[in-house]
């Protein structure tokens, strides 16, 4: 008997040995292992929830009930006054229409919301709630690029009153919203896409997060990169699917193109100053051209036969140019001193583009002169990457993981937490915010 209790001693004492040198030498954890055995006693009783679902993790979005007038009933020519809010059974499609296409990006985030099917929630980023509780944003479907296109677009004839008394209802209806009242507005998404869009009363929604093409028409006490996103033009030429040649770069013979109006406004001056700069070069095209059918069949085939794709500033710092240059997978060349880019904390634009600054491209032969010296294995490069990221500014319904809906909801998603930091400061300041006034 006693030869068996020292048989146990020594084992017990070798296996203390044992744990002692494994904890030293960082082979074994004990606190991972005791919160190992703890969890799996506390799941053995407490199921998992269906809130862990794919959709947990998406941005839960309240989306106001708006009669058609303040959206798709604008698209429509009969009275629209009293009509109810739109539904997935009576979303109309959107018409392919240049400046109406441009900036439709409000219809496609409202779109987006409407389809609530659980088949795709791996795949969105972005839910809509019932219950305003539950939200992390509201959505404000009011169309306010398509009321500047539709009533304003002359911005001095009558038409124009709807676009204003539209605003002026849409303001009314916030200021009623309790949920409005609890954040000032700090959490809610309103799409203001066009330049011109919301552009009587802008200045009474500037708290909260707007969506923009750029800041061209805005100052910077409206709009900025703190809180408000940048998106992408929805394309106007169609995006090339079979872009599978052996020897992209050899078969595009054409070194620039640029289609498009040359007599711009603001910083879209440098257009027509480069027309002197860039005429008679043999493989290089900047012709003078309005959106017209034949127009944008044209842009299709040069943009699809050129190695670079120029896109300088329009009346605002950016133009829909740039994203019919990326589906087009042709490397976008940007003159613009001031232009902002859409998913930029994601995508290095420097990796699938060239930028050159105002001064630097209205040097005689400066511009040109530097895409001829990029080696033909770069300009490969930026294509493949082109291809590869060209999904992101697809604008569709319904929506697909990483396209440009669901990359403006992830962009949303990130301003959320400095939104609920200023809801959150606001409610408790009792003095005016004496950040704001700090030395």
């Amino acid at each position: 008997m006693r030869r068996t209790w020292t048989t146990v001693i020594t084992m017990v004492f070798l296996t203390i040995i044992v744990l002692t040198f494994s904890i030293l030498k960082g082979r074994l954890d004990v606190r991972s292992t005791f919160f190992s055995i703890s969890l799996v006693s506390s799941n053995a009783t407490s199921p998992v929830s269906s809130s862990s679902s794919p959709s947990s993790s998406s941005l839960k979005v309240y989306m106001y009930d708006l009669p058609k007038r303040f959206n798709v009933g604008m698209l429509i020519k009969s009275p629209y006054q009293d009509m109810p809010p739109v539904t997935l059974e009576t979303l109309p499609p959107w018409p392919r229409n240049g400046l109406k296409q441009q900036h439709s990006v409000e219809y496609w985030m409202m779109a987006s919301l409407l389809n609530n099917s659980v088949d795709d929630d791996a795949s969105r980023e972005a839910v809509r709630v019932s219950d305003p509780d539950l939200a992390d944003v509201f959505f404000l479907p009011f169309f306010s690029s398509l009321s500047f296109n539709t009533h304003g677009h002359n911005m001095t004839d009558p038409d124009t009153q709807f676009d204003e008394q539209l605003q002026v209802d849409v303001l009314k209806f916030l200021r009623e919203s309790d949920h409005w009242k609890r954040s000032s507005g700090r959490d809610h998404v309103i799409p203001m896409h066009h330049p011109n869009a919301f552009r009587f009363h802008r200045e009474e929604v500037n708290a909260s997060i707007l969506i923009v093409a750029d800041f061209g028409r805005y100052s910077k006490v409206l709009s900025n990169l703190s809180k408000d996103v940048v998106a992408p033009y929805m394309h106007v030429v169609d995006s090339f699917m079979d872009d599978n040649s052996p020897d992209p770069y050899e078969s595009r013979k054409t070194l620039l193109f640029f289609r498009g109006r040359t007599e711009r406004k603001d910083g879209g001056k440098v257009r027509s100053k480069l027309v002197p700069i860039l005429k008679g070069i043999e493989d290089v095209v900047y012709e003078s051209s309005y959106i017209t059918e034949e127009g944008i069949n044209m842009s299709i085939h040069g943009m699809r036969s050129s190695k670079f794709c120029l896109h300088p500033a329009g009346d605002t710092p950016s133009s829909c140019r740039l994203f019919d240059a990326i589906v087009s997978h042709c490397v976008p060349v940007i003159v613009s001193d001031h232009i902002e880019l859409p998913y930029e904390d994601e995508l290095d634009y420097t990796e699938f583009s060239v930028v050159f600054s105002v001064e630097e491209a209205l040097t005689p032969d400066y511009m040109v002169n530097q895409l001829r010296q990029i080696p033909k294995e770069k300009w490969l490069e930026m294509w493949r990457l082109l291809k590869r990221i060209a999904h992101h500014y697809e604008f569709q319904y319904p929506p697909k993981k990483e396209d440009a809906v669901n990359m403006l909801w992830r962009q949303i998603r990130h301003k959320v937490p400095a939104a609920k930091l200023a809801v959150h400061r606001s409610r408790r300041l009792k003095v005016p915010d004496w950040w704001s006034r700090r030395r």
